[in-house]
């Protein structure tokens, strides 16, 4: 990765146009060929991009004429000119004035997000403590097999009828529909039926509680932090 911090002027062209004029800003180059431009602000969001596949020029800068006797103002000198193409014929062209440092660093293969509390921790972590999702709740087995998927939690509860347990991080629409499917079709097995549906999850939207309880599936909030005994819900104040 390349990290340019100069003044500099961006113009691009392209299904539209846009002009960013001559400001102190931080331009990246990645490994896979993007370049954006940052300002101090906006999080994340550059003020310009290219994504890839884009091919980099970069050209000396031209040569400043001479000022006119009455001009106002003296055009800033320019070190170099990069131009960024992309594959649709979209360009790119960052005039770059003075250049206040510029590295390059070899970040290496990265290995991905990996989330804390991912579904598959959390259905481990309920896995061995059916009872916070019911009061009775025993595990039969985890991921049982269904020819449309596999179901997280097969459980049986206080009078012995079976239950299903989908369980994600956020719960929303889909994740009810796929519940409802996998109720539907083990209730067409009659060692299984009855069987009822948990929905469980960290949060669920409003939507998909609705659409749950319209259902018949219970909708249960599970907290990651008191399952690995990381909190307390009997020391809390409120």
């Amino acid at each position: 990765m390349r990290l340019l911090i100069a003044r500099c002027q961006v113009d691009y062209a392209g299904r539209l146009t846009a002009h960013l004029p001559m400001a102190t800003r931080l331009i990246l180059v990645k490994a896979d060929g993007s370049v954006s431009i940052h300002a101090d602000d906006r999080a994340y969001k550059p003020l310009n991009w290219m994504s890839p596949p884009c091919t980099l020029t970069e050209r000396p800068a031209p040569p400043v004429p001479e000022p006119l006797p009455d001009a106002a103002a003296v055009a800033e000198p320019l070190t170099a000119v990069w131009e960024v193409r992309g594959r649709d014929g979209d360009t790119l062209q960052i005039s770059i004035g003075e250049v206040f440092s510029d590295s390059s660093h070899d970040l290496g293969v990265d290995p991905g997000l990996v989330k804390d509390g991912v579904e598959a921790h959390l259905q481990a972590l309920l896995a061995e403590h059916p009872g916070s999702i019911a009061p009775g709740l025993t595990l039969v087995r985890r991921e049982h097999p269904t020819p449309v998927g596999p179901v997280d939690l097969l459980c049986r509860d206080a009078d012995d009828a079976y239950v299903i347990v989908e369980i994600k991080r956020r719960g929303e629409i889909d994740g009810v529909e796929q519940l409802t499917r996998y109720r539907e079709l083990l209730n067409r097995d009659a060692l299984l039926a009855p069987v009822r549906g948990i929905f469980a999850a960290q949060s669920i939207t409003r939507q998909a509680r609705t659409l749950a309880e319209d259902r018949g599936l219970t909708c249960v909030l599970v907290d990651y932090d008191v399952l690995r005994g990381l909190d307390d819900p009997g020391s809390r104040l409120f």
